[in-house]
């Protein structure tokens, strides 16, 4: 069964700012050592899927990079994981307009590959699953079309797109972001749902038959632009559309507090996203790091990767991404650090030559709590990121509050004695 895997790269991501402001989702940092992309490739990696191509347009050059230096399959498999930006034709000179429109306009290389399913993801979820299963329902149901299905509840519902399925499985109605008005009549009798659970979400993965999606981007609907919105409400009446059901761990990472979650959940004793058990690998760039150096710190509930200098800290709920470097005193509750790109006192370290310049890596005496701190961030000593006015929404000079969390974008320099 020959299959290509297209990983929709979103737009600009804004609602993950201010982490989307030099680079796109799927390049994202999570888990202290991995990329968002590296989960859809993973899953795909892992379920035997070689043919992965990444649609995106904006801020793409670190995902680009990244891409680049992990994924490189054998020379002798027809394997690959090419990213596909927006590109002027002589038929199409516009940006991608929508998930949709993405395809649309990558779909000459995507049908080049002469696949017998096409597969789409998003690039900013975390998950994983089985695609063998669903790939085996779809071809045993004779679908058109199949969706990722998920029990939610009712307060996920209205963040998400909520099918209608019949007793056999095909469904019947899709509603994008249904108001509450609309959920009575989007309940399914369906196995796997329950009084807290009575709906299903779309995971925005999808199956389809290579005729099938071509004739609806290029004949029936070439003026749409949204797989959720538009595509798929119409597809139902003239397709099999069905559900297939997944019961596993699923989170969209699509804002800054669904991404804080998902990231101090995986440093806690038993998270719903475990790399500890059950575990099947997930892939990212191989570097050539030394272990972790700790001193004198108390540790709880944190993920710690590889290169961090750690000395006289006290950590808790967290987790400490690749080079990071923690001053004595200091003590963080709640945040991600996602560490840097090179060494403390590296040449392209400008504090290693300015000495008004605060090295890379966190200072003495800083307290810090529920924050999010980017890559070569910079934090003077006895700095307070507290958000000590519980705040919900906060712009100030290169730090920012979303969601009640304090994130400092990447490569930004926090002075001495700064307090939020």
């Amino acid at each position: 069964m020959d299959i290509v895997s297209v990983i929709l790269g979103g737009g600009r991501g804004t609602r993950l700012f201010p982490l989307t402001l030099h680079r796109s989702k799927p390049a994202v940092p999570i888990g202290g050592k991995y990329r968002l992309i590296d989960i859809p490739v993973s899953n795909c990696v892992n379920n035997g899927i070689k043919k992965i191509l990444v649609l995106t347009q904006y801020n793409s050059e670190s995902l680009n990079r990244h891409v680049g230096q992990t994924y490189r399959f054998d020379r002798f498999s027809d394997g690959f994981v090419s990213i596909l930006a927006a590109e002027q034709t002589p038929e199409n000179t516009n940006w991608f307009q929508g998930t949709a429109d993405a395809v649309r306009q990558g779909l000459v290389h995507i049908l080049s590959q002469c696949p017998d399913m096409v597969l789409i993801l998003s690039g900013d979820q975390l998950y994983r699953m089985d695609f063998s299963k669903f790939v085996k329902e779809f071809q045993s149901s004779n679908a058109d079309i199949s969706i990722a299905t998920k029990p939610v509840t009712r307060e996920e519902a209205p963040g998400l797109g909520i099918v209608h399925v019949a007793t056999d499985g095909v469904i019947n109605g899709f509603v994008e972001k249904p108001s509450l008005e609309m959920l009575s009549e989007l309940t399914s009798d369906q196995r796997g749902l329950s009084d807290e659970k009575p709906y299903l979400g779309s995971m925005g993965i999808y199956l389809f038959k290579p005729e099938v999606l071509r004739r609806i981007l290029m004949e029936e609907d070439k003026d749409k632009t949204d797989f959720g919105k538009e595509i798929i409400p119409q597809a139902i009446n003239r397709y099999k559309v069905t559900s297939y059901l997944f019961d596993g761990y699923w989170s969209d990472i699509g804002t800054i507090s669904s991404f804080f979650k998902a990231n101090i959940d995986m440093a806690m004793p038993d998270p719903e996203f475990d790399m500890y058990s059950n575990f099947t690998p997930l892939y990212t760039r191989a570097r050539a790091l030394p272990g972790a150096r700790i001193r004198d710190t108390v540790l709880n509930n944190t993920i710690v990767c590889g290169a961090s200098d750690i000395a006289g800290a006290n950590i808790e709920n967290s987790v400490i991404g690749l080079r990071s470097f923690i001053g004595s005193g200091t003590y963080m509750k709640n945040s991600i650090n996602m560490g840097t790109d090179f060494w403390r006192g590296h040449a392209r370290d400008s504090g290693a030559v300015n000495g008004s310049h605060p090295a890379l890596g966190i200072g003495r005496d800083c307290m810090i709590r529920n924050t999010i701190l980017d890559k070569n961030v910079r934090l003077g000593n006895e700095v307070r990121l507290l958000n000590e006015k519980g705040l919900d929404y906060y712009d100030g000079d290169n730090i920012y509050i979303r969601d009640g969390v304090i994130v400092v974008p990447k490569g930004v320099t926090v002075p001495d004695g700064t307090v939020l």
